[in-house]
């Protein structure tokens, strides 16, 4: 991993906070993921599971976590599987978690090598009651391949028929919403990357270079500031490319006059930054381009003010809907016609501001959480309005990463980041 280690403590108080919301004589089980292939001996760069990341920081294949915290024997209580490291490995793919590593990246005493598993699984499955598995219940989850999780959960239950089953989802879905305040610090080294990224490309950019020499400006720096990458596909998108909300070819040339809209972020430690922000390809904006920019900044200051304790997600996005509509009237984009006349159902600001103006943002770049309860301290969200003209050939987001606070504004980790007009232009003509 290129990150620096994180201090154990998150994964312990993580896992005991899990502990604590199981039910009596449970056993709860989480997987790695797999190394995907391409093609070949092709594979994908691995990704570890979330889940177990949260409760474990263990960052490699093949991996097992297991809780048991009523389990009658204290030392399995927390056990880890790993795949056995030797020399062999080492030399190949580069060293692996020794238990004396593993012990240090995850605070769990107990470690087994994973070919040790089936027989300790069966010694604790004969001590517990209900096992948890862990399934994917995020409301944007759309996932047809059978991952590593599955194909375990099925052995479980095949050997092991005459247990209850739980599930691990609603538990993770409430404590990974809630960000501990080492997760927040590793947020904002996310966010900070990101925002080397950004002010490097604000000196960079000029008429003719390609969305693709931009997309590299950011890597270059993310990569040089311990980051594996983007949190997520980029978006480069200039002059009408930023009205196709999930552009991503980022092959075209950057035209005199047009504006990009650029949706990026870093990650650092699987966590996600996820930043939008708009510039004029020549430096500076014209004065169309510059009242558009500044409704939608507006949308984005007022909206921030919204998300507060005890705030619900469907009705904050009926507000922002209701700034966003001033702001088009404004702009002549809309009339009191429009407005009058528009369908509840999709109101008329839909037709230029057509997505949600806020999402979660943790570990994953849309991350856990129930949108059907109300927001707490601590949670850490999107927000990113936006205006959508084709007919005038530009599109302009603007996106933040805030925490929320016990009390008053939230905390923007992406303070630091220009975004005002005078700043950007400052920067592009220096």
């Amino acid at each position: 991993m290129k990150y620096n280690l994180i201090d154990h403590n998150l994964f312990i108080r993580n896992r005991n906070n899990f502990m604590a919301k199981m039910k009596p004589s449970s056993l709860a089980v989480f997987n790695s993921n797999d190394i995907y292939p391409i093609s070949a001996d092709s594979t994908m760069p691995f990704q570890q599971h979330r889940d177990i990341f949260y409760l474990s920081g263990v960052d490699q294949e093949e991996s097992i976590l297991v809780l048991f915290p009523d389990c009658p024997k204290e030392k399995h209580r927390e056990v880890l599987f790993l795949k056995e490291t030797n020399e062999h490995i080492a030399v190949w793919e580069g060293e692996k978690l020794t238990k004396e590593a593993a012990l240090k990246t995850s605070g769990i005493k107990t470690v087994y090598w994973l070919q040790d598993m089936e027989k300790i699984m069966f010694e604790l499955m004969t001590q517990c009651d209900t096992v948890y598995i862990n399934t994917n219940e995020h409301y944007r989850a759309n996932v047809e391949t059978e991952t590593r999780e599955d194909r375990f959960t099925k052995w479980l239950k095949d050997k092991y028929p005459a247990h209850a089953v739980a599930k691990s989802n609603p538990i993770l879905q409430r404590l990974r919403s809630v960000k501990d305040a080492i997760e927040l610090d590793l947020m904002q080294k996310a966010c900070d990357i990101t925002e080397k990224g950004f002010r490097r490309v604000l000196n960079f950019v000029k008429p003719d270079v390609w969305e693709y020499n931009i997309e590299a400006e950011f890597m270059h720096e993310f990569l040089n500031n311990r980051s594996k990458g983007f949190a997520y596909t980029p978006i480069i998108a200039s002059g009408n490319n930023a009205n196709v909300l999930h552009y991503i070819e980022n092959n075209q040339q950057c035209r005199a006059g047009d504006l990009i809209l650029m949706d990026v972020g870093a990650e650092y430690a699987n966590y996600s930054s996820d930043m939008s922000r708009t510039i004029p390809v020549s430096g500076r904006f014209t004065n169309r381009q510059k009242d558009v920019y500044n409704a939608v900044n507006r949308v984005k200051d007022e909206a921030t003010k919204l998300l507060v304790p005890g705030t619900l997600w469907e009705e904050y996005h009926v507000e922002v809907g209701k700034l966003m509509t001033s702001e088009l009237l404004g702009l002549g984009l809309l009339d009191k016609a429009d407005v009058q006349n528009e369908n509840p159902n999709w109101p008329a600001y839909k037709k230029y501001f057509m997505h949600g103006t806020s999402h979660h943002i943790g570990l994953d770049t849309h991350d856990y959480g129930l949108l059907h309860e109300p927001m707490q301290a601590n949670m850490v969200f999107t927000v990113e309005p936006g205006i959508y003209i084709p007919d005038e050939g530009f599109g302009i987001r603007l996106e933040d990463d805030v925490v929320i606070q016990d009390s008053g504004e939230p905390f923007n980790l992406m303070r630091n980041i220009p975004i005002e007009v005078e700043e950007i232009e400052e920067i592009m003509n220096s």
